[in-house]
């Protein structure tokens, strides 16, 4: 087990760099490629009303002048040690791990990630459990009784969820449950260790919004793993040895329709936290997917960068631990 963990984490690590080298190329190597200019480079990420001076400030800061690779590796020491950034007399020190600067705003790119990571992952929690404990409880029930006015009410609900976006189920709760019946005054972020009650009362809706979406995917993916594993030969035999027809459902077959749910999970869930981009703009909350949006508005690339690069490690993790998950479902998986 100790191996099969191993083997993994390396990989992780190997494709964040793989990530990271890929995410650097875009916005350094790529415009290059096009023909664009060190100064061209450094006047998109100063601005529009760059002076010279700006310019060759930011040339020399990001190392436009450089060779792409030494330009990645200082931009990966920046990301372990640090990085200083000179503007003429003064000096600018972005402790690591240091995502970079925005030169537009003048401020470090990871503090302004870091206030912004528990407001994402906070909607990507709540949601994760609603949608997983509402979606898998109603593919089971519907495989179960399937062909049953159940079966068929569960999954017209759950062809609704899966057709309807996010932003109009959104828009639909604001309006009842903000304008019309106003139960909820608004729907703001409360850091959680300040009042957990409040924070899970105003978000709520958000929650809500996104859970109705994915429920009803993970409720059509449990049904069809469940129909498909309640006819096998070793579910038969667990029940022609006398076990309780809930030990059968739950230990014998839920557990092996488990493994694409918890694939899909690991995705959905990664990418939540990165960027649930429709939730927080319909909901007003400031979040990394709200961030990345004002940022590609004013075209601060720095800030794109770090988004990005933010987006590819939760992604990444999650698959990690969906990988370590398996094992633990499935001991086959260790050996393979």
């Amino acid at each position: 087990m100790a191996a099969y963990i191993l083997r993994r984490v390396m990989g992780a690590v190997l494709l964040l760099l793989v990530v990271s080298a890929v995410t650097f190329a875009i916005f350094f190597l790529v415009p290059r490629l096009g023909g664009q200019t060190a100064d061209q480079l450094a006047t998109q990420y100063v601005g529009k009303d760059a002076n010279p001076e700006s310019v060759a400030a930011i040339k020399q800061n990001l190392g436009l002048d450089q060779p792409v690779y030494v330009q990645y590796w200082d931009f990966i020491k920046g990301l372990v040690i640090g990085a200083d950034y000179k503007f003429g007399p003064d000096a600018t020190h972005c402790d690591a791990p240091c995502f970079g600067y925005s030169f537009k705003n003048h401020v470090e790119v990871w503090p302004q990630l870091l206030e912004r990571i528990p407001v994402s992952f906070s909607l990507a929690v709540g949601a994760a459990v609603i949608w997983v404990v509402f979606g898998v409880t109603t593919g089971v029930v519907s495989a179960l009784r399937k062909g049953k006015p159940i079966d068929r009410g569960a999954m017209f609900i759950a062809l609704a969820g899966v057709s309807l976006p996010i932003f109009f189920t959104g828009q639909i709760l604001l309006a009842l449950f903000v304008y019309e019946i106003p139960i909820w005054d608004s729907v703001d972020y409360v850091p959680f260790t300040e009042n957990p009650a409040e924070w899970a009362w105003h978000l709520v809706l958000p929650w809500v919004s996104l859970a109705f979406l994915f429920s009803a995917l993970y409720a059509r993916l449990t049904r069809a793993g469940m129909l498909e594993t309640m006819n096998e030969d070793y579910i038969r035999t667990a029940r022609a040895k006398g076990l309780k027809e809930s030990t059968v459902v739950a230990k014998h077959g839920l557990r092996s329709a488990l493994t694409p749910i918890v694939t899909i999970f690991g995705m959905d869930f990664g990418t939540l936290v990165g960027t649930a981009v429709l939730t927080e703009t319909v909901f007003s909350l400031q979040g990394i997917g709200a961030y990345a949006v004002q940022s590609i508005q004013t075209n601060d690339l720095p800030i794109i960068m770090g988004v990005t690069l933010v987006a590819a490690f939760f992604i990444v993790f999650c698959n990690l631990i969906v990988d370590l998950v398996y094992a633990a479902i499935d001991p086959r998986v260790r050996y393979s």
